[in-house]
């Protein structure tokens, strides 16, 4: 049996969240396997504006992006910036998550939204959330995380401050009813 994979999913923090900078958090998974999982938390403005980032790598923007958010995407290389984006492209350095959805790393994307050519939605993140092999599942199994497949209107076309209860309507429930509780029989 192939294990199960968590990419193209959304972890959503339980109430009961420990670590401060996972309380609330909604995290877009973009690869998990057996070495691990790494993924870019969507919901948690920076308070940069794309406009500053781009100042710092000498890159101009148009006053239409100028104004969009720099998200903190997580605590594994802060210093770094992700580009989740659609549609995919061909950039030097592109993780594919799904046909339609791509994380690069590589600047070639930012020099083309720059240049008004790059992709037609992104999300740009410092850092990104990561576990070791066996670290997320054990962490789903604690109670810390729900999952749901995910869906990049959620992530492109929702508020910031939206975004984790749209995740959560996916589960069909009211997120009011979260407990942070785990049930034993």
């Amino acid at each position: 049996m192939e294990p199960l994979s968590l990419a193209d999913q959304f972890l959503i923090a339980m109430p009961n969240m420990a670590d401060p900078l996972f309380a609330h958090a909604l995290v877009y998974v973009c690869e998990h396997g057996e070495h691990g999982a790494m993924g870019v938390i969507v919901n948690k403005p920076s308070g940069i504006a794309l406009a500053q980032l781009f100042e710092q790598i000498g890159l101009s923007i148009s006053d239409e992006q100028a104004g969009l958010p720099v998200y903190f995407g997580g605590p594994v290389h802060p210093d770094r910036g992700f580009v989740l984006h659609t549609p995919v492209g061909s950039w030097q350095s592109s993780l594919l998550v799904t046909d339609d959805v791509a994380l690069t790393t590589s600047k070639d994307v930012l020099t083309a939204v720059s240049k008004g050519e790059g992709p037609d939605t992104l999300l740009v993140s410092l850092g990104y959330a990561g576990w070791e092999s066996g670290q997320l599942e054990e962490e789903i199994s604690q109670n810390a995380w729900l999952t749901v497949p995910a869906r990049p209107e959620i992530i492109f076309g929702h508020a910031p401050e939206e975004r984790y209860d749209a995740a959560v309507a996916l589960l069909g429930f009211d997120p009011s009813l979260l407990s942070g509780e785990v049930g034993h029989a």
